[in-house]
């Protein structure tokens, strides 16, 4: 099951519905991660869900926090700027179908905030280690690309992608079956999922800012990417051992035998 607690709920107009999820480079994470700091941007819900890796992160003094993803909100506070949701989070789902329930939730409380428009930020893989080469944009509508073209996007998608893996993809198809407008930017990273990449992120980070003329201080950003990068690096750790030990347990014979990924 995937709920959403609600801690707050906040009057919003027309708001804008901004995703930053890890993945490859992490640069959604740490670009929408970083706005929400910068704009300092209100936390008003949490979603657990079933699909999340089973286990919990121990923070000092032994604190334990399930995996979660949180939602902020951002009001604008002049003329031009724009009512904004975050999503950001510690983990995508662990299965396809978890995305598929998770992503279904977020749609239907977004709808019930009046969202009309989403934007995803994610991480294409070059294999290269250079890749600083601008943002690959993926639309649900025609329309959309027309509305974003002059931020210099590289709309050829189609050609240099093909799919989207995970919630920066399926967000916009989920949401173009709503009939909500759905744009999703793509760093071009190395593709090494656990090493941070903070040059495309800052590039995402960029064409936001310009986008909705957001004043925002860039000059912390690299002290930022360490923060987030040593939680970041410590849950895709704790995942890739829990993977392996989910596998051992599948070939484990029925007999009574203990688990080690179990509490």
């Amino acid at each position: 099951m995937t709920k959403i607690k609600v801690l707050e709920k906040p009057r919003l107009s027309k708001p804008l519905l901004l995703v930053g999820l890890p993945g490859v480079g992490n640069i959604g994470r740490v670009a929408v991660g970083y706005l929400v700091s910068e704009l300092k941007a209100k936390k008003f819900a949490e979603l657990h869900s079933k699909w999340f890796f089973p286990f919990v992160v121990l923070h000092d003094k032994s604190v334990a926090s399930l995996l979660k993803n949180e939602l902020y909100y951002y009001k604008g506070k002049k003329a031009g700027e724009r009512d904004m949701i975050f999503l950001v989070g510690d983990c995508q789902s662990l299965s396809p179908q978890g995305h598929y329930e998770v992503i279904d939730v977020i749609m239907d409380f977004a709808e019930k905030l009046g969202v009309k428009e989403i934007i995803t930020v994610g991480g294409l893989a070059t294999g290269e280690l250079d890749s600083a080469k601008g943002l690959i944009g993926a639309v649900s509508d025609e329309k959309v690309m027309k509305k974003y073209r002059k931020y210099k996007i590289d709309f050829n998608a189609g050609e240099k992608v093909g799919y989207i893996v995970g919630a920066a993809g399926l967000m916009l198809g989920i949401g173009k079956e709503r009939g909500i407008e759905g744009l999703c930017l793509l760093g071009q990273t190395s593709g090494f999922p656990i090493v941070t990449d903070p040059k495309a992120a800052e590039s995402a980070l960029d064409v936001l800012v310009k986008m909705f003329g957001l004043k925002i201080d860039m000059g912390k950003l690299e002290k930022k990417v360490d923060e987030m990068e040593k939680f970041i690096k410590k849950v895709e750790g704790l995942q890739m051992k829990a993977v392996s030990e989910l596998a051992k347990a599948s070939k484990a014979p029925s007999s009574g035998e203990q688990l080690r990924y179990i509490g």
